[in-house]
């Protein structure tokens, strides 16, 4: 049985009569990326927040366990094993990077040598060590955010919450980004990244929740989730005419398309409907000249579970395995 370096069970938080959180399940497999997918308000900081120890969960939570630790009966514990970079950046413009990173190594009470060797070696991992004399408020966004989570790395952190770690950075600095995140999990560090970037999620998550008003709306991976929505389809075109005309006797339920010579197959794309279609084409003697495979996107499954329909986040949770 795989560990979880995240359970949670229950989550719920209220700010008066505002419902943040309505009992909300988290499980994070360890050296895993989990990705809270949702639009603004659903609740996704707040859920970081509760589970970095930086706000109490509300009444009728259940259980919460964070690196093995239960976060009501030992936080300190779970401090120790988590690191956080939040939506705002935590460095300190006015001193250099170094003595950004000096100040994280002394606030985790590392001697002098320690610290600086781990300053160094971080700033050399994050492609600051040119950067490093300079303070930060010359710093670009993407530098900034790089310098703000190499001082997450400082303690060695298992557990790293990322929240919404690369809003308002450019292309190329979410694209470095990213790579900083499949390389931190790549050696064993699991992360439970916050993002409203579909492709972000997409890209880097081994499977992604989707949050809407305090709820979790669906859960699994990003292809186990894409087929959650309606509108897959296979299309195949023809140049020839007659293949069309045979293929169309051949196969049932398609749309078609006499004037491009294409039909439409409504599909998930999944091996064994393809290999169905193709064998009715293998039988009937006809070859497609061009096949595709459409499947929603992110984008798809993001509104038609936060606001496609009303009422959406009172149906029953979907979980894929």
């Amino acid at each position: 049985m795989t560990n979880l370096a995240i359970a949670a069970h229950g989550l719920r938080k209220s700010y008066g009569d505002k419902v943040v959180l309505d009992g909300v399940d988290l499980a994070v497999p360890e050296g895993t990326i989990f990705s809270l997918l949702g639009p603004n308000g659903a609740g996704k900081t707040t859920t970081v927040q509760i589970l970095s120890t930086l706000v109490s969960a509300g009444p009728g939570s259940g259980a919460i366990h964070v690196g093995g630790h239960d976060l009501a009966a030992d936080p300190q514990a779970v401090r120790r094993t988590i690191g956080v970079t939040g939506q705002f950046s935590a460095v300190d413009g006015l001193i250099t990077g170094e003595e950004n990173m000096l100040l994280m190594a002394d606030l985790h009470h590392l001697s002098d040598r320690a610290g600086r060797r781990t300053a160094a070696e971080l700033l050399e991992r994050f492609d600051l060590v040119d950067a490093a004399k300079k303070p930060a408020s010359t710093y670009s966004g993407g530098m900034k955010r790089r310098l703000d989570l190499a001082m997450t790395l400082v303690g060695r952190p298992r557990i790293i919450f990322l929240d919404e770690p690369t809003t308002g950075l450019d292309p190329r600095s979410r694209h470095n980004m990213w790579q900083i995140i499949r390389d931190l999990v790549a050696d064993g560090v699991t992360v439970l990244l916050t993002t409203q970037y579909l492709e972000e999620a997409d890209e880097l998550a081994d499977r992604i929740a989707v949050l809407t008003d305090g709820r979790i709306a669906a859960e699994g991976t990003a292809e186990e989730l894409k087929r959650l929505i309606p509108g897959g389809h296979v299309r195949l075109r023809f140049d020839d005419p007659a293949a069309y005309a045979r293929a169309t006797g051949a196969l049932r339920e398609t749309v078609r398309d006499d004037e491009a010579l294409t039909l439409r197959i409504p599909s998930d794309g999944t091996q064994r409907e393809l290999h169905v279609i193709l064998g009715r084409l293998d039988a009937a003697r006809v070859h497609a000249d061009a096949l595709t495979v459409h499947i929603p996107d992110l984008d798809d499954v993001f509104f038609a579970l936060t606001g496609g329909t009303a009422g959406v986040t009172d149906k029953p949770k979907e979980t894929v395995r």
